[in-house]
């Protein structure tokens, strides 16, 4: 998959912003275990705290639910955290090689934030990357930023959902080598967002032939403290 450009991201998140009301979003982000068969002498390496052996396939997805990043291959017995700090996309992001878009204003406001991606609360919180509060002793704004972002989060949640209920394999252990279960999820992912494109081609087809003439809508790694006020400034945007 070929990485967005900056004009890509910002058309993502403008997306995002339409779809979800999450603004400067490029991306939700999460992982999913994909059950193999145990390795020969690896041990307890695959083996996930659901207690069966797999390997993650981390994604980063679309609005539509496409998936724009994958990576696959982790040990099952990574969490999503420990994936992703290890992945290719973090170390990407500290080095400033993602073409993010620069800190642009939230909607309707003079306050400028940066692009970010949104994760649950295995993430780290980054300049780039935003998950949700601590469920413990919630206040009333922290609870809106928890469920806007839980709202726009799912949409990775459901690429996963659709791609399992398409490709029925991947809901049993792939009995092959580890390397190609990995060349199987990468195949998959990528006629995932094939059928998105062509199914979104067909009922953008099938919408204008009912309604002719109308469209159907479509940096370096931050200190904590950083990352801590980036989130409070979206807390307060969906507050006010």
């Amino acid at each position: 998959m070929k990485p967005p450009t900056e004009e890509e991201f910002r058309e993502i998140a403008e997306m995002f912003y339409k779809k979800w009301r999450f603004p400067n979003c490029l991306g939700s982000i999460d992982g999913k275990h994909i059950r193999i068969v145990s390795p020969k002498w690896s041990g307890s390496m695959f083996l996930n705290y659901k207690k069966y052996f797999s390997i993650v396939l981390q994604a980063v997805c679309h609005p539509d639910c496409k998936f724009t990043f994958i990576e696959v291959g982790a040990f099952g017995k990574q969490s999503d955290g420990g994936t992703f700090r290890m992945s290719i996309l973090y170390d990407k992001m500290v080095k400033v090689m993602l073409h993010i878009p620069e800190d642009d204003f939230l909607p309707g406001t003079a306050v400028e934030a940066p692009f970010v991606f949104i994760g649950d609360e295995a993430y780290p919180l980054l300049r780039h990357l935003m998950k949700s509060f601590a469920r413990r002793n919630l206040d009333c704004s922290n609870e809106k930023f928890n469920k806007v972002l839980s709202r726009t989060r799912k949409t990775v949640e459901c690429a996963f959902g659709i791609t399992a209920a398409k490709w029925r394999l991947l809901n049993k252990p792939i009995e092959t080598k580890v390397e190609t279960a990995e060349l199987i999820v990468k195949a998959v992912c990528v006629l995932h967002n094939v059928i998105v494109d062509k199914e979104n081609v067909l009922n953008n087809v099938a919408y204008r032939d009912v309604l002719p003439g109308v469209q159907p809508s479509r940096r370096n790694n931050a200190a904590p403290a950083e990352a801590i006020e980036i989130r409070n400034l979206f807390k307060r945007f969906f507050n006010e």
